[in-house]
């Protein structure tokens, strides 16, 4: 039961912030298609610069970054940063951990990131430059899905609650992979060694003990640079300083812990008594100095990893995941017609989110429980993980940022916007119909399932 810990604090955060990102996208599509429209794509083309001289730090080469490139390659770098630190520690200590567990979630993502490829292939078979975009709805919107499951958190088993959010944790690992190998072109090689050398900094800095986040952050800085300008795309750095970051911590704690006991037994009390709503508490010297203790004593019993991941939660969550969504979610549906949806790229995701993810998913956990390699999540039936998988098809994040890196540039606008829409209609589509599929196929609140309760 101690184990659901992580697993319930994820679903918590991750419910509320969908809440955020769907009034982003719902006011990204109202101003795109307003009189202030044009106001709206333009604001994102505005550059901008952090120079000291000659050199700005956020530039390709000789070219200003703009606003819009400025939050898809630098604020969502920190987004794969703090996706990178909760993969490593489900490898390490979560649900990725126990390879029978992790098992069942990890070949279905593997379905569920191989057949939309497929089916966005057969869809486009023959055209180049829309071929370019296979890999936009492979990727499953761990926010938006887990919200949609929050509705039946009390009918649905704990079991299929970790198998959804554990398969789009795995699948945010596949798309990391694509964008580093994909969306590669031209290799600066000086820049590449560069990057080398400061992730090697970084493993040596772990391999020493350093436990300052500001190492490896300001480190983390200079490797994102680096990546930029390699040709490699800049959001691997959050990923790859996500693996240098320490997860252990030091021994010796049980001296950490009995300073924490000492300190809180010689706080006064008469601090509580004192405090009145109406007035303000000031502390003294002593007292100030027994929670200076205290506050550093802690900071010796949480891993960088754990410190860094729960700092990022709020800044990525709340404003970092919504900012993207209202800067890219914004599709112009002027000269759009319905056939946009059903020819070409929007037709593609679409049926690849909709259609691709639900087979995917479905088919190979099902050849793996039959197989014997996995076994059905716990307290779950055919019917109720059909319905997960249904859910699995909530692509949006990582789909509209892939997308953003499919069809780069004004000369592939249209595919661009195609694609958008097919993201939105696939995701929406997929949620409603999972959604029914779950009010019908799980257990009613009559029957509920009994849950474990976190002690």
């Amino acid at each position: 039961m101690r184990n659901n810990y992580p697993f319930l604090s994820m679903l918590r955060k991750y419910v509320s912030s969908s809440v955020l990102l769907m009034i982003a996208t719902i006011a990204a599509l109202i101003i795109a298609n307003s009189p202030w429209g044009d106001i709206y794509r333009s604001f994102w083309e505005l550059p901008i610069s952090l120079s000291l001289g000659d050199f700005n730090f956020f530039s390709h080469g000789d070219q200003a970054m703009s606003l819009g490139a400025f939050i898809n390659d630098y604020l969502m770098a920190i987004f794969f940063l703090s996706v990178g630190l909760e993969i490593k520690r489900e490898v390490l200590c979560g649900e990725l951990s126990n390879v029978k567990k992790a098992l069942a979630p990890v070949i279905g993502a593997c379905g569920g990131m191989l057949v939309p490829v497929i089916v966005f292939f057969l869809v486009c078979w023959g055209d180049p430059v829309m071929e370019r975009g296979m890999a936009i709805p492979m990727a499953t919107d761990i926010a938006f899905s887990l919200g949609c499951l929050s509705i039946f958190s009390k009918r649905c088993p704990i079991g299929l609650k970790v198998f959804l959010a554990t398969l789009a944790v795995a699948d945010d690992l596949g798309g990391i992979i694509v964008i580093a190998i994909r969306y590669t072109d031209h290799l600066n090689t000086f820049y590449l060694l560069a990057s080398a050398v400061v992730v090697a900094v970084l493993c040596v800095g772990n391999w020493l003990g350093i436990r300052t986040k500001t190492f490896y952050l300001n480190f983390g800085l200079v490797l994102w640079f680096c990546m930029l300008q390699s040709g490699i795309h800049a959001t691997i750095a959050g990923v790859m300083l996500a693996f240098c970051v320490p997860a252990n911590i030091p021994k010796g704690t049980k001296f950490w812990v009995e300073r924490i006991r000492r300190a809180l037994t010689h706080f006064p009390s008469t601090t509580v008594t004192r405090a009145d709503r109406n007035k303000p508490v000031v502390l003294s010297d002593e007292e100030i100095a027994l929670l200076k203790s205290v506050e550093s004593a802690s900071d010796h019993l949480v891993s960088p990893l754990q410190d860094l991941e729960d700092e990022l939660k709020m800044p990525v969550n709340y404003q970092i995941i919504p900012l993207f969504a209202f800067a890219n979610a914004g599709v112009n549906l002027a000269g759009m017609s319905a056939m946009s949806l059903f020819t070409g790229v929007g037709l593609a995701v679409f049926l690849g989110l909709f259609i691709g993810k639900f087979i995917g998913v479905l088919s190979f956990s099902w050849a793996g429980i039959k197989l014997g390699i996995i076994q059905m999540p716990e307290n779950a039936n055919w019917k109720s993980l059909a319905s997960i998988c249904m859910l699995c098809g909530i692509g949006f994040t990582v789909s509209m940022f892939m997308a953003a890196l499919s069809y780069p540039g004004a000369e592939h606008a249209d595919l661009l916007n195609d694609a958008k829409l097919g993201i939105l209609c696939g995701s929406i589509i997929s949620a409603i119909v999972g959604c029914l599929m779950l009010n019908k196929f799980l257990p009613k609140e009559t029957e509920e399932v009994l849950q474990p309760q976190p002690v």
